[in-house]
């Protein structure tokens, strides 16, 4: 059998490709890798899993064999970030490649925290960590979002504890990923679903604790982003002490864990009641006090001698108002003869400028049929109807026309 290149002809067997293949990818020696484990599945002394690029598709599977895995951290599991010291192998009688595995550890935290520290001082440059920014809390959300993973304990902490704080909480409850790739598309869209959502008065996103890369989801730069957009509240309940998400700076409140995010957006309608009570006891105080001094005010007024014994005002006065009504009487008396001789006076003066004391002395007024006085012989002409007027009546009359008037002797 040649190991010339196979034809149509020719072929090579299975088996020599087999070889061939194992023969060249032997060759390759070893390499370090980073990427994120997607898969580890331990099977007696040894692990089996699947290890993926941390940007594009792209996965390997690896094996670790019991004499590698005893040297290695004990906490790697799914969901880490870690840099592997592998070799190709590939598996004759299987027909599959993978990566045998002689060194693992998780990647450098030192370069993951100084980006990370990078990424908070200019998110909090730029204001968003600023507490002028942040939005108070309703007093009693009407509807309460919350993101959480599916039947996580989380989930269950915040909803037993909020409806044993109010039993008439509502929520609007959106599952999704809170670790690996898929956590960070998911809560932005789950926010943003909230967000949307008109009856929805405060958001939280909670998870139950974790380690520092299994958290990592939580400070990315898209979501926080999103969340410092918002206009709806959004409390952070990552559910952890030690590290810290940038999720806990921008979010509008941080919950130390999801019961206590519960206790901080839910108010306990037994204090709330009890406080209601004290309130109403302590007005109801108050009013009996200020009615109590009222009463003692206006008891006091009536104890003085002022409302006690009214008489006095008048009594002692009397004399003082009896010179006061005389004095007012000889006024009146005295301004009524003072306008009677002021009245006699003008009636005088009246009857001396009056015509009719000319009528007295003799003299006559003759009227027209019109009212007017006579002036001229030629306004009476024969026929005509007159008036004489005299001091105590009048006469009437009819001229003749006009008569010779004879000389004064």
């Amino acid at each position: 059998m040649t190991d010339g290149v196979g034809t149509a002809d020719a072929p090579w067997p299975v088996g020599l490709l087999a070889d061939k293949l194992k023969g060249w990818i032997d060759r390759l020696g070893q390499v370090w890798i980073e990427g994120e484990i997607t898969q580890w599945g331990p099977r007696g002394q040894n692990v089996y899993g699947k290890l993926k690029d941390l940007e594009r598709e792209a996965t390997v599977s690896f094996q670790i064999w019991s004499s590698v895995r005893a040297k290695l951290p004990a906490d790697l599991k799914q969901g880490d970030r870690v840099v592997a010291l592998v070799k190709p192998d590939y598996w004759v009688r299987g027909g599959s490649l993978s990566m045998q595995v002689f060194a693992m550890r998780h990647v450098g935290l030192g370069d993951l925290l100084e980006r990370l520290e990078q990424l908070r001082r200019q998110l909090a440059s730029e204001g968003l960590f600023s507490a002028e920014r942040k939005r108070r809390l309703p007093f009693l959300p009407s509807t309460i979002g919350l993101i959480t993973g599916k039947d996580s304990d989380a989930e269950k902490d915040v909803l037993r504890n909020a409806q044993l704080r109010w039993p008439n909480v509502r929520f609007r409850v959106v599952h999704t990923a809170v670790q690996g790739d898929r956590t960070v598309p998911e809560v932005v869209a789950a926010l943003k679903q909230l967000e949307d959502d008109p009856e929805v008065d405060v958001i939280i996103v909670a998870r139950g604790g974790g380690d520092f890369q299994n958290l990592l989801g939580f400070s990315d730069e898209r979501l926080v982003r999103t969340v410092a957009a918002m206009t709806t509240p959004v409390v952070s309940a990552i559910g952890h002490e030690a590290d810290r998400p940038l999720l806990d700076d921008v979010a509008d409140l941080r919950a130390s864990t999801p019961t206590d995010a519960a206790k901080r957006v839910v108010p306990d309608v037994t204090e709330e009641l009890n406080r209601v009570r004290q309130a109403r006891t302590m007005m109801f105080s108050r009013m009996t006090q200020r009615i109590a001094r009222s009463s003692d005010e206006i008891t006091g007024l009536r104890a003085r001698r002022v409302l006690a014994e009214g008489d006095w005002i008048v009594t002692g006065r009397e004399d003082e108002l009896t010179r006061y009504v005389a004095r007012g009487a000889e006024l009146v008396d005295r301004t009524i003869l003072e306008a009677q001789s002021r009245l006699a006076e003008a009636r005088g003066h009246l009857r001396a400028l009056s015509p009719l004391r000319t009528l007295d002395r003799g003299y006559a007024i003759v009227l027209t049929g019109t009212g007017a006085a006579l002036r001229h012989v030629a306004d009476a002409p024969a026929g005509t109807t007159l008036t004489v007027r005299v001091t105590d009546g009048a006469v009437a009359a009819t001229s003749d026309g006009p008569a010779p008037v004879g000389r004064r002797s």
